[in-house]
């Protein structure tokens, strides 16, 4: 057993190759969130939590919508 496992010289043929075209093997950083959820869309969610206080969810599914389209433009997947 000599030879190393298969994920490490896949990894190894990766980094060599990146090096030869000069890009590195970086993930996308668009399709990261920049904020934490609890802090994205601050508008939104305050209209919805103050709906769903006052009228309770089932009256409120325009702002809970709302409120998921804009956490989903910010890069979460909910």
């Amino acid at each position: 057993m000599d030879s190393a496992p298969a994920f490490i010289t896949l990894k190894a043929a990766n980094l060599s190759e990146s090096k030869e075209s000069g890009k590195l093997d970086t993930p996308k950083s668009d399709s990261k969130p920049k904020k934490k959820i609890c802090c994205a869309c601050p508008d939104t969610k305050k209209l919805r939590d103050e709906c769903i206080v006052e009228h309770g969810e089932e009256a409120c599914s325009k702002w809970i919508d709302a409120h998921l389209q804009c956490l989903r433009k910010e890069g979460f997947n909910v």
